[in-house]
């Protein structure tokens, strides 16, 4: 089993995935978006993010299509239910100092309720977020996870 990595990330990205909090699961198989039932590789490769089809195992070869993985509260959980919208908001200055610090063009952020929270508001939009989220263009995003 591999030893799970919380962030693949690098400086100057193209666009960072941005989850609510790491899976359970996904730490125990040692890959972002291990579940067999989560869409995340496949739908980055059907929107033209990947060339081919990666597999949860290939997540450091992300950096090389200059994308990149995070999660806004680090600690993971059976189901994201499980972090209340107060663990979201403590959770902001680190995550948006992590983001400043590596400056990526643009986050999307994998479903409503992480940028909801964080911002103290009860729903955001779908789409392109227009006011960016630390320093970058910021997107809302249909999470991926099979749940």
């Amino acid at each position: 089993m591999a030893e799970f990595e919380p962030d693949i990330l690098a400086e100057g990205l193209d666009v960072v995935f941005c989850g609510l909090n790491y899976a359970a699961s996904a730490v125990e198989d040692g890959y972002h978006f291990s579940h067999r039932n989560n869409r995340f590789w496949p739908v980055l490769c059907l929107a033209g993010f990947t060339d081919v089809r990666l597999q949860p195992a290939d997540q450091r070869r992300l950096l090389g299509y200059g994308c990149g993985v995070t999660a806004v509260v680090q600690r993971p959980t059976r189901a994201a239910s499980e972090v209340s919208p107060g663990e979201f908001r403590r959770a902001r200055p680190e995550f948006e100092a992590k983001i400043r610090r590596y400056a990526p063009r643009a986050i999307a952020f994998l479903g409503k309720r992480a940028l909801a929270s964080m911002l103290g508001v009860s729903d955001v939009g779908w789409g392109r977020y227009v006011p960016g989220f630390a320093g970058a263009d910021a997107w809302v995003l249909p999470n991926p996870s099979g749940l």
